[in-house]
């Protein structure tokens, strides 16, 4: 059996912080949504990516001080995938 050494073209990872979120419920739910949202939206990059034989590796820090619903993180996860595929 072969195993491959190539990294994947495209890696991410997701935080809240305690400062504003004390219950680990709610910073928990505010990582799946994040997640989620990353999920659904990183497909256009990772081809990009993969065209282009290029790695990245991001960390998404959520610095709000509110809960937030669905919709507004997508809009924002977007936006956020869209500038780093101009940058590359």
């Amino acid at each position: 059996m072969e195993v491959s050494n190539e990294y994947p073209s495209l890696q991410a990872g997701f935080t809240v912080g305690t400062k504003h979120f004390k219950k680990a419920v709610d910073r928990n739910r505010i990582k799946r949504l994040l997640r989620e949202t990353y999920r659904v939206n990183k497909h256009s990059l990772k081809s990009f990516l993969e065209e282009n034989n290029m790695h990245v590796a991001v960390f998404f820090i959520y610095t709000g001080k509110e809960m937030v619903d669905y919709n507004l993180i997508s809009g924002k996860m977007k936006m956020v995938l869209e500038k780093l595929e101009e940058i590359n």
